[in-house]
């Protein structure tokens, strides 16, 4: 008889129905290759601790049950619910995104009690990179010893230890069990039905692959107040200086036209037996994405709605093969829904700050296109708020001037922003401890004599 382990998710209540790709795959990975079976409890922020503690201690059985985390969102309650298990005698780990740079903390932390320090007591061990790592250490129920363990994180001594992680393998990513999927109700777990999947083609993203170096001008504003020093700190980047998962990620590669396909074949019917609305994660899908929705065709695959995100630079750069993708839907009466375009500001020092690697002309150039090929492709193509789609747009910034509140306004004006492209609230930047962004903070604390809040695994600027 197999036994169950659990898999803990953040998961927004406004989502339902939403699939949780990294960690459904994770159990989907652990249940084919292990003595255990997998399931992943979505949790939503108003949540029961003790009632989620007595349905999952319930579930997993009283001989040392092994509980997963993954794509926590920073939430330190849950880093506090993993605490609590592990106390009363569960094996926690920690998985997804940031899973290593949370466990061990910010950089720092240990000269300056002010920085975030980590979740190394909330947790057994935490794992980077591809989950298939685990199936050693699940199959031995626990037993094996971490350093065997590839891309476990875990503390001996008192001192951090880092093992060397595996390489994604496709084979292991070509299906999901989108059925292990439950919620937390009045009267126990509670199966969700996920209407909305996700496919992934690409691992990490290409423009986080290289390292620039770049000068971060001095914040404007700082916790509501002036800011009137003037200057600049250099950093090495990878990626937009916000991203909290460019370190994490980097660019792993794409996986195959087959992989792709099975992950399609794989996928939930929706009531007119096509497949449910998916999310192709590929940050730059629009040089491939021709190919993939002719073998599509060809494979007799009914599809609804397949949704893109984009930098704004590459979509012009994609212009010419996403009319041919779109000429392609139209002939099998599918959505080509672009959800989401990093435009993140339309002002150009802040884009400049960002480290976006393009200007507002661009954005701009990108929105002419978005708006254009909704004329030619009625039927097809989606873009808008009201479509669906949630394009990015940071605002505050530490950097918001008068002439850049000036700038965006007279440019969200002139060309109807509000229309079609921003959602109807802006995004604060989020500095998370591990992002580019994060060492540009530290080197304002030491030089300036500052010391910025911390809220969990976020540092507060404003």
């Amino acid at each position: 008889m197999k036994k169950t382990m659990v898999i803990l998710a953040n998961y927004a209540d406004s989502e339902e129905g939403y699939g949780l790709l990294g960690p459904q795959m994770a159990a989907t990975i652990i249940q084919n290759n292990t003595g255990y079976e997998c399931i992943v409890v979505a949790v939503g922020h108003d949540f029961d601790k003790e009632l989620i503690k007595k349905n999952v201690i319930q579930l997993v059985g009283s001989e040392r049950p092994i509980i997963g985390f993954s794509s926590l969102g920073g939430r330190p309650e849950l880093w506090e619910l993993a605490k609590e298990l592990k106390a009363e005698g569960a094996i926690t780990i920690l998985g997804g995104p940031q899973a290593d740079v949370d466990y061990i903390g910010e950089a720092g932390w240990e000269q300056h009690p002010h920085r975030f320090p980590g979740v190394k007591d909330s947790f057994n061990l935490a794992l980077q990179g591809p989950a298939e790592q685990l199936i050693p250490f699940i199959n031995s129920q626990g037993k094996e010893v971490p350093e065997k363990i590839l891309g476990a994180l875990f503390t001996q001594n008192s001192i951090c230890r880092i093992n060397e992680r595996g390489k994604w393998n496709g084979d292991f990513l070509s299906k999901v069990n989108w059925g292990n999927l439950y919620r937390l109700g009045s009267s126990g777990l509670l199966p969700v039905s996920v209407t909305s999947a996700q496919v992934v083609q690409q691992i990490g993203c290409p423009y986080s692959a290289r390292t620039v170096r770049v000068g971060i001008d001095y914040p404007t504003n700082l916790k509501d107040a002036p800011f009137d020093k003037r200057g600049q700190i250099s950093l090495s980047l990878r990626g937009c200086s916000f991203c909290d998962v460019a370190r994490d990620k980097g660019f792993g590669g794409k996986l195959s036209l087959d992989n792709v396909l099975a992950q399609i074949i794989n996928l939930p019917e929706d009531a007119e037996g096509g497949k449910i609305p998916f999310e192709l994660i590929n940050e730059a899908s629009l040089t491939t994405l021709p190919e993939l929705l002719s073998a599509i065709k060809q494979q007799g695959i009914e599809i609804s709605q397949i949704e893109l995100v984009s930098r704004a630079d590459w979509l012009i750069m994609g212009e010419e093969k996403l009319r041919g993708a779109l000429k392609l839907a139209k002939a099998m009466k599918a959505r080509v829904l672009l959800s989401a375009v990093g435009f993140e500001s339309f002002a150009n020092s802040i884009l400049r700050n960002l480290n976006k690697g393009y200007t507002v002309d661009t954005n701009l150039s990108a929105i002419k296109l978005m708006r254009q090929l909704k004329e030619e492709f009625p039927d097809n193509w989606f873009y808008t708020t009201g479509d669906g789609a949630s394009h990015g747009f940071i605002h505050p910034t530490p950097w918001d001037s008068t002439e850049t509140e000036r700038e965006m306004s007279s440019i969200i004006f002139a060309y109807g922003l509000n229309r079609d492209i921003l959602p109807k609230l802006s995004t604060p930047l989020i500095i998370h401890h591990a992002c580019g962004l994060a060492d540009w903070v530290r080197e304002l604390e030491m030089r300036e004599g500052l010391t910025l809040k911390r809220m969990a695994s976020i540092i507060e600027w404003w």
